[in-house]
């Protein structure tokens, strides 16, 4: 047309070229086109020219879950038969595929939706006939339909493209619809069992020898095992071999498993090597006995020997799933029935219960943290949840029930709420969200054929995998709105999965629903690591029974609850505590609406109650102080200041002193509970808080809050003590000095308050009145603390004051100037080091650490003979005061490179630099370490070792404390309070010798420091 011509645009009346061009445009976005210019000029290349307004086209097109992809790989797949047929090529299968709607949604389906598979397509231009064979109405393949499709294909590189094209007639009938998930997955894994037994064909027929010399079974496990294959998995496989049937009895059995290996050896690498062709799938032996370390093929006898003394339960979990699928038949099923009885003993095995939990545990640790989010397999609420949980119940409950042992996910789920396991509505929720997560699956991997579980970031990928599974209004918006309703239904259904019908067991059902049995409910309790399942069930009947609001809440939180309390050393402890604590505060709105509505508080009582009996007996006492569990402010330690003062106004307002002592006691007891609690749930950590990594932080925290808490009571009664006899003021101005670990503010649990106690005359009183007024309130302080109540004692030690036991309680100000002047030994001077006033007199306090700063810190330090005497003593202490019987390797306190050690080695330097090196002032032991650190006069890694090993010894110290509630130096020796003082500091069920180990280490590093800087020679001791 010359550029002077009149358009159709220029007539009037006409719509302009823009009109037109707005309004095809528009009708392309209605198809489904995200590009509609593009998808316009590709429509109009001459290929499709005539066919561009063709509804039947567009039809097809947008019905695609990808149009514009379909497109495109309808224009390339048409060249590619021009290529190949010549010009008529690409219109005879335009031609065909807009005369058969069959074809043309398969063809149109599969371009649409796998980029891979359009590009096999483009490259076996005739592949395209195969989408013709599968249109026989409901027809599904299987293996020997699948083995036909194979037929033929000898070499690699032609099972290779067989395997494809029998792939797009499984994907073909997926994108439209006419094959579900379930089917989908079989489909796949009988293509899988007839590519590995061509495989194993072609690896035969290239060594002949070795196919003779031995009999070769290929087990599929895993999703091939279960007929429940995805798209792009790894093959799981196990090889098992024997010498050939009517074999001599000296025949070569060694002889024959390498000729067996050499055969798995070549099937894995012509399965799973790339080539031109590309790849098939990788085939995965790792879940043979010993894992990539055991050898590649086994015999029968030698895979029953190690399943017997060696497996782990995950090896087990794996093998429920184990099927034949390639070599010889009667191998394979020989290997299957003799494991199938070893699967179902698994549950009765010792160390099942830890091995559970460890499964998870390690499922949940190898998540990469950037995915999380977006893990539809591993991530919270994914496809392994569901199968861990299905998979967990069947080894509970197969051993009886032999209807639950199929390897198939879903299959098992069914059988599992027809036997009354899982709940029917429950397991009606988990297969429609397994349905949905597997198909989103399913279809990010088609796409590009690359096996991943991620869900796509980019919205082009997003709205192709939405299209697909049926959302067209909002792709996007529907398919993100459905994963997380979905993945939340896994998430809240997993822990219900196990615990509802418990609670079931004991509750009345509703008419049609199927009791858990009782007998099932003890077993499956068993699994989930309650040591007395009747007394638990008998708790869960308490709880759960009854029509009452509060019967009904505790049902509705019991199945949580009980996951948490299984996931501890004591579960039993821990629902015994619940239904404790619920006797005495059920009644009580606030708190079961806490538990209801604050979502820390429930998972928050459920770690505080199963992780020992302290803080359990603490909360018993007080009920209500469940409420710090609300949250994290809530479990923050308060102050000194603050705790004195209302420990003070409590003891103020009582009639005598036992009452008053009583009341100061009581808050003791509760801030006791909440610094206790506050370290449970930091040491476990919970969903929303992982467990700390750092301990240092917590022990000092523990140690300050403890140590804080204390100054508070022992300066409430002092208060009560002087109140009784002498009203608001003492004759004598009157001081308690904290040492040891109390001065340090480095307290444990346990601990006793070391404490010396100083006085003044006031102005006007005698000495002996003062005297004995002093000495009166000391051991009136120390008998009110010690009267016996359901609350835990503080001890007052006043051992550590001049001659000691000897000597008198009470001294005055000048009585110790005195003594300290003409008396004073090292050990004395080493024990004020950790001196600091907590209670009385303020400034009588801060002038006897005045008096004895220059004892603590003297100019020069101190002698030749002072460091060997601080040495003589360190010695005889080891050989005296340890425990009989007690191993010197493990004792936290005395042993070899425990607290004593570290704390001597790090007094003996302040004692000797202080005086020059400020710092070092400190009564705490951590601080002078680091000033050592920073003065340089301790190495770095020397500094390093021996704090490792005291915050590790002081923190074995307070486990032992809150686990058996009484204080110890040394572990456990019941096996439950061990495994309960592991799991405090980090250790996953079933490595208590692990933690035996590396205390041991620690210390024994700590104890090799030691001995170079604290026990050195002569010489450098008086340098």
């Amino acid at each position: 047309m010359g550029a002077g011509a009149s358009t159709g645009a220029e007539r009037p009346g006409a719509p302009d070229a823009g009109g037109r061009r707005r309004s095809a445009f528009g009708r392309l976005l209605r198809y489904g086109f995200t590009d509609p210019a593009e998808a316009a000029r590709l429509l109009a290349a001459p290929e499709l020219a005539p066919h561009r307004d063709n509804t039947v086209l567009l039809d097809g097109l947008g019905g695609a879950a990808d149009p514009d992809q379909a497109l495109r790989g309808l224009l390339r797949l048409m060249e590619a038969q021009r290529l190949c047929g010549g010009e008529d090529g690409g219109h005879r299968l335009l031609d065909t595929v807009l005369a058969a709607k069959p074809l043309r949604d398969r063809l149109l389906g599969v371009l649409g939706a796998s980029e891979a598979l359009a590009d096999h397509l483009v490259t076996h231009a005739t592949d395209w006939q195969s989408l013709v064979t599968w249109e026989t109405a409901d027809l599904h393949p299987g293996v020997e339909e699948f083995e036909a499709a194979l037929e033929g294909a000898d070499t690699p590189d032609a099972l290779r493209v067989a395997y494809r094209r029998a792939l797009l007639g499984i994907a073909a009938r997926d994108v439209c619809g006419t094959s579900d998930l379930a089917r989908t997955a079989a489909e796949l894994a009988d293509l899988a069992t007839a590519t590995l037994r061509a495989a194993l064909a072609i690896a035969e027929a290239a060594a002949p020898e070795d196919a003779a010399a031995c009999r070769l079974a290929v087990i599929g496990m895993g999703k091939c095992g279960g007929r429940e294959l995805n798209y792009v998995s790894d093959v799981d496989v196990i090889f098992v071999a024997e010498l050939p049937q009517g074999a001599p009895e000296d025949a070569d059995e060694p002889g024959a498993l390498r000729a067996a290996t050499r055969l798995a050896a070549h099937l894995v690498r012509i399965c799973a090597d790339t080539t031109a062709e590309g790849t098939i799938w990788p085939v995965d032996a790792n879940l043979r006995p010993e894992g990539r370390n055991g050898p590649l093929v086994r015999t029968l006898a030698s895979h029953l020997a190690y399943y017997q003394r060696w497996a782990k339960t995950w090896e087990f979990q794996a093998l429920l799933k184990a099927r034949f699928v390639a070599g010889d038949a009667e191998l394979g099923r020989a290997y299957c029935e003799a494991v199938s009885p070893l699967v179902w003993q698994a549950a009765e095995r010792d160390n099942f219960v830890t091995d559970v939990q460890q499964m998870r545990r390690r499922v949940i640790a190898g998540i990469p943290a950037a995915h999380v989010e977006r893990e539809l397999k591993l991530g919270p609420g994914g496809l392994r949840d569901v199968e861990f949980a299905v998979q967990l119940l069947q080894l509970v409950h197969g051993r009886s029930d032999p209807e639950l042992r199929s390897p198939t996910t879903l299959e098992a789920l069914r059988a599992l709420a027809a036997g009354g396991y899982v709940g029917r509505r429950d397991a009606a929720d988990l297969d429609a969200a397994y349905r949905f997560l597997r198909t989103v699956e399913h279809h990010i991997q088609l796409h590009r054929m690359r096996r991943t579980h991620l869900m796509p970031e980019d919205d082009a990928a997003l709205r192709r995998l939405g299209r697909v599974l049926g959302f067209r209004a909002e792709p996007v918006t529907e398919l993100n709105q459905a994963w997380k309703r979905h993945a939340a239904a896994v998430r809240r259904l997993h822990e219900k999965l196990f615990y509802r019908p418990l609670l079931d067991a004991v509750a009345q059902l509703a008419p049609g629903e199927t009791r858990l049995r009782t007998q099932a409910a003890r077993e499956r309790l068993e699994a989930l690591g309650y040591a007395d399942p009747a007394g638990a069930l008998r708790h869960l009947e308490a709880l759960a029974s009854g029509v009452s609001r509060k019967s009904a809440i505790q049902r509705t939180l019991l199945p949580v609850l009980l996951g948490w309390f299984a996931d501890s050393a004591d579960p039993d402890a821990g629902l015994l505590g619940f239904r404790q604590v619920s006797d005495a505060l059920g009644k009580t709105p606030w708190y079961l609406r806490l538990l209801r509505d604050e979502g820390a508080a429930a998972e928050n009582l459920a770690r505080v109650l199963s992780a020992g009996r302290l803080a359990p007996d603490l909360l018993m006492r007080a009920p209500e102080a469940v409420a710090l569990l609300g949250s994290a402010e809530e479990l923050a330690p308060r102050g000194r200041e603050a705790l004195t003062q209302e420990v003070l106004a409590a003891v103020g307002r009582a009639d005598t002193a036992e009452q008053a002592v009583a009341a100061a006691r009581g808050v003791r007891r509760r801030e006791l509970f909440r610094t206790a609690a506050a370290d449970i749930i930091g040491a476990y950590g919970t969903e929303d808080s992982p467990a700390h990594v750092d301990p240092a932080p917590a022990v000092d925290r523990v140690g300050r809050a403890v140590s804080d808490l204390n100054a508070a009571t022992v300066a409430g009664a002092l208060r009560a003590a002087t109140r009784a006899r002498w009203g608001d003021t003492l004759p004598t101005r009157f001081a308690v000095i904290g040492m040891g670990r109390f001065g340090g503010l480095e307290q444990g649990y346990g601990s006793d308050a070391d404490v010396v106690f100083v006085h003044e005359p006031r102005e006007g009183v005698g000495e002996r009145e003062a005297a004995e007024a002093a000495l009166a309130v000391a051991g009136e302080m120390r008998r009110l603390l010690q009267l016996p109540t359901t609350d835990p004692p503080l001890l007052i030690d006043a051992d550590l004051r001049p001659e000691g036991k000897s000597g008198p309680l009470v001294r005055s100000l000048a009585s110790y100037e005195a003594y300290y002047r003409r008396w004073s030994l090292a050990w004395e001077s080493q024990a004020l080091l950790r001196a600091e006033p907590v209670a009385g007199d303020a400034e009588l306090g801060r002038r006897f650490v005045a008096l004895v700063d220059p004892l603590r810190y003297p100019e020069g330090g101190p002698s030749a003979e002072a460091v060997r005497e601080i040495r003589r003593l360190k010695a005889r202490m080891e050989s005296e005061r340890l425990p009989r019987g007690a191993d010197p390797t493990t004792h936290a306190k005395l042993g070899r490179g425990g607290l004593s050690d570290v704390e001597w080695t790090v007094q003996l330097i302040q004692l000797r630099h202080a005086y020059e090196v400020p710092d070092l002032r400190t009564t705490r032991t951590r601080e002078a370490l680091a000033a050592a650190r920073a003065a340089d006069l301790l190495d770095g890694d020397d500094a390093d070792v021996l704090d490792e090993a005291w915050l590790l010894a002081t923190r074995v110290r307070n486990a032992v404390m809150l686990v058996r509630g009484r204080p110890g130096d040394t572990f456990p020796s019941e096996p439950r309070e061990l495994a309960a003082v592991g799991r405090y500091l980090g250790y996953e069920p079933g490595h208590v010798g692990e933690l035996l180990e590396d205390y041991r280490r620690t210390t024994r590093r700590a104890r090799a420091v030691v001995e170079r800087l604290f026990y050195e020679d002569e010489e450098r001791a008086g340098a």
